[in-house]
C-alpha cells in the first residue's frame, strides 16, 4: 500500500503533463504518480511514462471511468486526486495529505471559488454553473460545501474504497460531494490557487451537454438519497396543479349545482389521487434508505476493523 498516491485522469493532455507529473513529485517526493490515460490520441502515455510516472490505459472513456478503475486498482492511506491540465498548483498538495492522513479527513476539496477561479477563468457560463450547482447541493444538503466541481480534491482509503461509482462522465465531482454528505463523512474545504489552461489547451468539458448532466445527476441523486423530500415536494406540485384545475369546476357547482366540465374534475381528481400515492412511494423509500444507511455504518465499522489490521501486518 502506498502512503500517498496521485492519481491524474488524462485524455489528450501532451503540453501539460510532463509539468503536473514534474511538479507533484517535487511536491511529495514520498508519493507514487499515477496516470490514466483515457484513450489519447496524442503522446500522452509516453509523455507522463517518460516523466516517471505509473502509466496505464482505461478503455471506457469517460472521467468516471476512469476513477472507477483507478479507486479498485490502488491501496494508499492519501489519495490525490489532480487533473492533468496543469490548472492547479502541486504547493498545495502537502496540505492537503496532511489534514487526511493527520486529521482523519475523509474528502477534502479544493476550493477554487474562494480565489483566483472568476478572474483566471474567461468562460462566463462555466462560472455561472459551477455557482448554480453549488447552490443546489447547499440548499438541498444544508451544506457548506464551496466547490462542488474541483478536480483537486484528497480522499481518505476509507472514502475510496466504500464510494459506489456509478456516474461515467464529468458529472462524477457532483456524485462523490452527494455521497460524502449524505453517509456524513468528514467533509473540508481548503482554498486553492486556480490558474486557466495554458495557451495551446483545450478544455474537454462541455458547458451545455455536461452541465446539463450534472444537473440532471444532481436530481437523480436526490431522489435516490433523500426519496422523502423529494416525493413529497413532487406530491404537492400535483396537488397545486389539482387544485388550479378543481377551483373552477367547485366555483361553478356552487353557483349553479351543476358540474359540466366534467373532464376538468377527473383531471383534478386524477392529481390528487397521484399526489397521495408520490407522498406514500416517498415514505416506503425512505425506509429503505434509511435501512441501507444503517447496514453501511455496521459495515463501516467492519471494513475499519480490517482497515487496522492490514496496516498493522504492513507495519511489521
Amino acid at each position: 500500500m502506498d502512503k500517498i498516491a496521485v492519481l491524474i485522469p488524462c485524455y489528450n493532455e501532451s503540453k501539460t503533463i510532463k509539468k503536473v507529473v514534474n511538479d507533484f513529485r517535487n511536491a511529495l517526493p514520498e508519493a507514487t504518480i499515477y496516470v490514466y490515460d483515457n484513450n489519447s490520441n496524442d503522446n500522452t502515455y509516453e509523455i507522463a511514462k517518460n516523466a516517471g510516472a505509473v502509466v496505464r490505459k482505461e478503455k471506457k472513456q469517460g472521467k468516471g471511468n476512469v476513477l472507477r478503475t483507478m479507486f479498485r486498482e490502488i491501496d494508499a492511506q492519501c489519495y490525490i486526486l489532480v487533473d492533468g491540465d496543469d490548472t492547479y498548483s502541486a504547493s498545495d498538495a502537502k496540505k492537503m495529505c496532511e489534514s487526511v492522513l493527520e486529521n482523519n479527513v475523509d474528502m477534502l476539496i479544493g476550493d477554487r471559488l474562494s480565489s483566483t477561479y472568476f478572474t483566471e477563468n474567461k468562460r462566463h457560463f462555466h462560472n455561472f454553473g459551477n455557482v448554480l450547482v453549488r447552490k443546489l447541493i447547499n440548499l438541498i444538503y444544508k451544506s457548506q460545501i464551496r466547490d462542488v466541481m474541483t478536480g483537486y480534491r484528497a480522499f481518505s482509503y476509507r472514502f475510496v474504497k466504500t464510494f459506489p461509482v456509478l456516474s461515467k462522465g464529468f458529472e462524477i465531482e457532483t456524485e462523490m460531494t452527494i455521497h460524502s454528505l449524505d453517509k456524513n463523512m468528514n467533509i473540508e474545504n481548503i482554498i486553492i490557487e486556480y490558474k486557466d489552461r495554458p495557451d495551446g489547451s483545450e478544455s474537454k468539458l462541455n458547458t451545455y451537454k455536461d452541465g446539463y448532466k450534472v444537473l440532471k445527476t444532481i436530481v437523480k441523486l436526490y431522489k435516490n438519497y433523500k426519496p422523502l423530500r423529494f416525493f413529497t415536494h413532487l406530491s404537492i406540485l400535483l396537488v397545486l396543479i389539482g387544485t388550479v384545475f378543481f377551483i373552477p369546476v367547485l366555483s361553478e357547482y356552487l353557483k349553479t349545482g351543476l358540474v359540466p366540465k366534467i373532464p376538468t374534475l377527473i383531471v383534478s381528481i386524477f392529481m390528487y389521487m397521484t399526489a397521495s400515492l408520490s407522498y406514500f412511494s416517498g415514505m416506503i423509500l425512505q425506509t429503505v434508505i434509511d435501512k441501507t444507511k444503517q447496514e453501511f455504518e455496521i459495515n463501516l465499522n467492519k471494513w475499519e476493523e480490517k482497515y487496522k489490521e492490514k496496516m498493522l501486518l504492513e507495519k511489521y
